[in-house]
């Protein structure tokens, strides 16, 4: 298939999806999660792929979605915010509801929407440049899929989604179970081609079933009804209407995402 955001390439029962949006540190716009979902179909569908690696050219894995290319949209009520936020949510859970193994090469920022693939996806390795984070409440928006929680105690879940923290180092990564290896900077995409492989010696049938056993228990245990918790409480954050955060959207709009976070911290310290 031919592409403008993602890269597909395959080697022998692994497929790469790397996401190709390096000056932009992979940020998700509405063509790339178009092309991730297409490439999915098409995988899903090869009887020759047996694991499926995704990973970011250039810089980062991915900053999240691209949150300019959202104001730009001029999105304005709840129907509108409900739709765009299922889209996003679809994506990101493509990954865990993939009926082929996925595994998540990681290096540079991991954020937002992007950390959140990451933690959808089977198996993750990343590099020791890897730096991770939910930084999108310092942006004035949501978390599309709180599956954070899942994975760490309240009070680490907590502190790095309430404070917008997003320089988690791999060490710690590694040491609360959110990736499966850590690695030399520059071997994330090359062990999780070998981590593939291994689990692409399998039967794929039974790791199919495997997987979805799985990925049952966790939905027995509430997943899915509290990721649409989550979702619905997203949509609650992007239509409030409050005097910061339409300032903040009109800097943003206007003069770019690091401007709106300078007016944002300057502001805060006029009210030290």
């Amino acid at each position: 298939m031919s592409c403008e955001t993602i890269e597909l390439n395959q080697h022998g029962p692994v497929a790469v999806i790397s996401l190709n949006r390096p000056a932009k540190l992979n940020a998700i716009n509405a063509t790339m999660i178009d092309e991730i979902g297409r490439a999915l179909d098409d995988l899903e569908g090869n009887d020759g792929v047996h694991a499926i690696v995704v990973n970011g050219n250039g810089r980062a894995f991915s900053s999240g979605f691209d949150l300019q290319a959202g104001v730009a949209t001029n999105r304005r009520g709840e129907a509108d915010w409900r739709h765009a936020i299922d889209i996003d949510l679809n994506l990101i859970m493509r990954f865990w509801h993939c009926s082929k193994p996925t595994i998540a090469a990681l290096h540079g920022y991991v954020l937002a929407g992007g950390f959140e693939i990451a933690l959808a996806c089977d198996m993750s390795v990343c590099d020791t440049s890897a730096l991770f984070g939910e930084p999108e409440l310092r942006f004035g928006s949501s978390i599309v899929a709180l599956l954070l929680p899942w994975y760490v105690n309240p009070k680490r879940a907590k502190k790095m989604l309430l404070s917008g923290h997003d320089r988690m180092r791999a060490d710690e990564a590694l040491q609360h179970g959110i990736v499966n290896e850590v690695v030399v900077e520059g071997e994330a995409l090359k062990q999780g081609i070998a981590l593939a492989r291994e689990v692409a010696l399998m039967d794929p049938d039974s790791v199919k079933l495997t997987k979805q056993a799985i990925n049952q228990t966790y939905e027995i245990m509430g997943l899915g009804k509290a990721l649409r918790m989550g979702a619905d409480t997203s949509i609650k954050i992007e239509t409030l209407e409050t005097e910061l955060r339409k300032r903040f959207n009109q800097i943003l709009r206007s003069e770019g995402m690091k401007a709106a976070l300078a007016w944002r911290e300057a502001r805060l310290a006029q009210d030290e």
